[in-house]
């Protein structure tokens, strides 16, 4: 039994909503450093799933931050060919053994990669609401929202939205380019 439509799990997080004054939780990422954060957030509330009350977990970014994710794999697909035996860091075993002068090359490459696939603008997002009923606990969701940052009046605006059945996705294709984050 999925324990995010346990009656139980249901009433203790409404309690803690409530005892927020908010309308959702966040949800403590073990791996999030949440610092300098304001891009993406990980929350529950509760709503309604084909007529049944039931948790929502929620992932809601920027659009900015799904395209930079989108692009990177992208690029990282691209790296993979060029190289076929580089590994990401992020997915590096422990006995992986890279030299500096690799390493650079991967860097460099990626980077060319990055640059080349936003100038194409080969890759767009749009405002968007997947619903993953297999989740498992409760229902999950992944939500892109076209804001500059996700704080608390956004998210619950959307939570309120979500469970009112309003939502509105602007269906236009955005696409972004890192270096308007240098400037």
């Amino acid at each position: 039994m999925n324990p995010g439509f346990d009656p139980e799990e249901i009433a203790q997080l409404k309690a803690e909503c409530e005892a927020e004054n908010s309308n959702f939780i966040y949800v403590e990422d073990e791996f999030e450093d949440d610092d300098d954060n304001n891009e993406h957030a990980h929350i529950q509330f509760v709503g309604t799933y084909k007529d049944q009350e039931v948790i929502y977990d929620a992932l809601i970014f920027t659009l900015r931050l799904h395209h930079s994710t989108l692009v990177y794999d992208e690029a990282l697909e691209r790296l993979k060919k060029e190289m076929p035996n580089y590994i990401s860091p992020d997915e590096r075993p422990a006995n992986y053994k890279i030299s500096d002068e690799q390493e650079d090359e991967a860097e460099l490459l990626l980077t060319e990669f990055i640059e080349e696939i936003e100038e194409g603008e080969e890759i767009t997002v749009r405002e968007h609401v997947e619903v993953d009923d297999q989740f498992e606990y409760g229902v999950g969701l992944e939500v892109g929202l076209n804001k500059t940052e996700i704080n608390d009046k956004i998210i619950a605006d959307f939570v309120k939205a979500f469970n009112a059945g309003t939502v509105e996705l602007d269906p236009t294709l955005y696409s972004f380019t890192g270096s308007e984050d240098e400037d």
